[in-house]
This record gives structure tokens, sequence and C-alpha cells, in this order.
């Protein structure tokens, strides 16, 4: 496979995944309050949407490439 394959394969794979999770989400450690060697710490959970427009689109562009690569 050339990378213009695999890449279109991934852009696909991608596009899926975010129709069908729409997001994903992830842990920080942010620091509340800092007063000399005491440091106190608290864990956020940070939630990013994936639109439906990018997954839509990722899935086009993919296919399109793939398209483009057979007719060489």
């Amino acid at each position: 496979m050339n990378t213009i394959k695999v890449f279109a394969l991934a852009l696909i794979l991608a596009g899926t995944l975010g129709l069908v999770y729409g997001g994903f989400s992830y842990t920080k450690d942010t620091t509340v309050v800092k007063l000399g060697a005491i440091e106190l710490t608290a864990k956020e959970k940070e939630t990013v949407n994936i639109p439906l427009w990018a997954g839509i689109a990722a899935i086009f562009a993919g296919s399109l490439l793939l398209v483009a690569g057979r007719r060489k």
C-alpha cells in the first residue's frame, strides 16, 4: 500500500469513529492552591466534541483520495 491509500483509510476510519462516538474526554491535573511547599491539585474532566460535519468531511475526503489513487 502506498502512503496515499494509508492516509485515505486513516481519514475514513477517523471520520467513522467521529460519527460513532461524537467526541472524547480526558482528565487533566490543575493546581488549585499553591502555598509555599503545600500544593493542592484537582483533576478536571474535559470533553472534546467532534462536529458531525467534520466526520462526514473526513469520510468524503478519504473516499476521494482512494478514488484518485486508483486512477493513476
